[in-house]
């Protein structure tokens, strides 16, 4: 359907007068004369049309129609009714956010009751709330056949998309659209090339009366993102039922090496989207678009799709011979010649896409300028060098490096770092690979510094650009499991919400585990691992808890597994690390050791290391815990007056206490004779 916007200037001056009427019975019975004829047309469906503003003798009214033909009668039979004349009348198609918003501007104006209560009566209330990432939708412009196909040449989808361009050309325009012998399919993993290539398709079939509408709906579908699974059939089949006499272009963004169950509910969804295609295929134009040489995701297309005919257009490639040809012509216009850099990487046994090409020839340009054409540039490092050469920043960077030990810990967040920046390299050189999942699990027993890794991690992420807010949501059973059927789904997916841009940290995860099958901690884990791939751009998952209890959990879950990138041990601290993290504690309280006390320091971690609940760095904070008291006994049992500032900073080997070892009982089994 047809959502245009129509303006005029009123002839009559005594209308006029009524719009301005000062008398509020007057003003009221003139609202009530036109919300009576706006609510008879509604029972009739299309067309409709309504007043949504008045100034100073210009209106401003909205019409829904199905062809533009109907338009102007419809509009004069319902000035008509109103005894209302306009004269230099303009017309202009909109989107439905600014339809909704003329409406809304009815409402407040009274020359409409209810503003949702129509758009339900013409298919639109579920989408009135609904925007953001999901959906947009843009008017295209008008061009002609000439200019349409003059740009298509100059694309890198031009050998599929040219021909097209004629073939629909080539029928005869007719004044009335009348269904769609073919709809279309874009593969292509430019968004810009597909954007341009969508909306040169789309004028072509518009100028050669093939759509009626200029309204184009696009609606990204991500299996995971965006419309929650229960309402996507009926959000998507909203979009199609305002789309009538226009497009739907359906955006699927899917992964090609999916396995198992998460294959099964991308053919699922691609099976949905076919079967409300099939359903809407006469009044509404479908454009599938997806990645280029997704040949399982077109494959299920063409299962479902039935006796729909689909016209493929794809990005071009061309033969090593002809690569080189293109190179040397883009060189030519530039006014350099070519050299074996260039050529270097092209092979007469490969294919190579003509905007891989471009972005090579780009980049071999800008290096050509500095070294021939203006080599006094030289020694300019590009961005991307000094991006690659620039050191971690930020204070949380500062901190981790000088924690002690931590090892395993260190490693993972300087490969998160490196990957990022390698990723800005290879952008640069026209190589835009997906971003990773960084979910981690980390393994270890208590006070070995998990939690504060996670935080580290978290302000590390958030200093480099790669996570926005960098807050930690730390969370454990208690907070991701409901106590009631139901529950459970929706608090793991708010506390997913919390943590966007950030980190999620689930401390003990293995405690989700049940002993029974079903049960609550079985849902929360479900919903993680969806929540996990939903979130995946923006939020981390850290999943935390003691070596042997975490392979259970791991294997809860088949997909679980899969997606965590990172399996990071932290290992328990020996005698030298307990004796540096323990002068880092007591550095932090200005205070200090005497050598005979550090040696006391040893004895105590050498037996604790041995006992089988040592808590590391915990158990450190637990010894300088009890010097401190120590030390406070010890100085009070002196002359007041004979302790100094020193005394006060210094730890002895007398306030160390040794600990006390934890021996295994046997007990004896035997018969007593009498």
């Amino acid at each position: 359907m047809l959502l245009v916007k129509c303006t005029g200037e009123i002839l009559d001056k005594e209308i006029m007068q009524k719009f301005a009427e000062t008398d509020h019975r007057k003003q009221r019975e003139l609202e009530r004369s036109i919300q009576k004829v706006t609510n008879m047309q509604i029972p009739e469906g299309l067309p409709f049309y309504f007043i949504a503003d008045e100034d100073e003798g210009s209106v401003t009214i909205g019409a829904l129609v199905d062809r533009l033909e109907d338009l102007e009668s419809g509009l004069r039979r319902f000035l008509s009714s109103l005894n209302i004349s306009l004269s230099n009348i303009e017309y202009e198609e909109v989107i439905i956010r600014q339809f909704r918003d003329m409406l809304d501007d009815a409402h407040s104006n009274r020359f409409v009751q209810n503003a949702r209560n129509i758009c339900n009566e013409y298919g639109m209330e579920e989408l009135y709330d609904l925007w953001g990432n999901d959906y947009y939708e843009k008017i295209l412009e008008d061009a002609e056949e000439r200019h349409i196909i003059s740009k298509a040449e100059k694309m890198y989808i031009g050998n599929t998309l040219v021909p097209e361009i004629k073939r629909i050309y080539e029928g005869k325009k007719i004044k009335k659209a009348e269904g769609h012998p073919v709809h279309y399919m874009i593969q292509a993993n430019d968004n810009e090339l597909k954007d341009e290539t969508i909306n040169l398709l789309y004028q072509a079939l518009y100028d050669n009366k093939r759509i009626n509408s200029k309204r184009m709906t696009v609606v990204h579908v991500e299996e995971n993102r965006g419309f929650r699974r229960g309402d996507m059939r009926s959000k998507i089949e909203c979009f199609y039922k305002a789309g009538k006499g226009g497009a739907v272009v359906i955006d699927y963004h899917g992964e090609e090496e999916a396995e198992g169950e998460y294959a099964s509910t991308h053919r699922d969804t691609i099976k949905m989207l076919s079967e409300i295609m099939n359903k809407y295929s006469n009044n509404v134009l479908t454009i599938y678009c997806f990645p280029k040489e997704c040949t399982k995701i077109k494959g299920w297309y063409y299962e479902y799709l039935g006796d729909v005919s689909m016209v493929e257009l794809k990005e071009e490639f061309v033969s090593g011979t002809e690569a080189r040809n293109v190179l040397s012509k883009k060189a030519s216009e530039h006014h350099v010649r070519t050299d074996k850099e260039l050529m270097a990487h092209i092979s007469d046994d490969n294919k190579y896409l003509l905007r891989d090409l471009d972005k090579d020839f780009d980049l071999w340009y800008r290096k050509k300028l500095k070294r021939t054409v203006y080599p006094q540039y030289q020694c300019i490092e590009t961005a991307s060098m000094k991006k690659s050469t620039e050191a971690p920043k930020g204070t949380a960077y500062e901190e981790l490096s000088k924690m002690i030990g931590l090892t395993n810990a260190k490693k993972v967040i300087n490969q998160a770092l490196d990957y990022y920046k390698a990723q800005k390299v290879f952008r640069d050189r026209g190589i835009d690979q997906d971003h990773p999942s960084m979910h981690m699990v980390f393994t270890g027993n208590p006070g070995t510094a998990k939690t504060t890794v996670a935080r580290l991690f978290a302000d590390i992420m958030k200093d480099n650009g790669i996570l926005s807010t960098g807050k930690l949501v730390e969370v454990g059973r208690g907070d991701l499991v409901g106590k009631y059927v139901g529950w459970t789904a929706t608090i793991v997916k708010d506390r997913f919400n919390d943590a966007k841009g950030g980190v999620l940290f689930v401390d003990e995860a293995y405690s989700l585990v049940d002993d029974r099958n079903g049960m609550f901690g079985d849902e929360a884990i479900n919903t993680i691992v969806q929540e996990m791939e939903n979130h995946r751009d923006e939020v981390v998952v850290i999943f935390a808890g003691y070596p042997d209890k975490m392979e259970e959990f791991l294997d809860k879950n088949p997909g679980l597994r899969s997606r965590i990138a990172f399996h990071v041990s932290f290992d328990d601290y020996n005698v030298e690390e307990l004796c540096e993290i323990s002068k880092i504690f007591a550095d932090k309280k200005g205070m200090h050791f005497t050598d005979e006390a550090m040696e006391r320091l040893k004895e105590v971690f050498l037996v604790a290391i041995e006992q089988p609940d040592f808590g590391n760095g915990r158990y450190v904070r637990n010894v300088i815990e009890k010097a401190r008291m120590a030390q406070s006994t010890r100085l009070l049992s002196k002359n007041i007056d004979d302790i100094t500032k020193e005394d006060i900073l210094t730890f002895s080997a007398e306030d160390i206490e040794l600990p006390k070892v934890k021996v295994e009982k046997h007990f004896k089994m035997g018969f007593a004779c009498a």
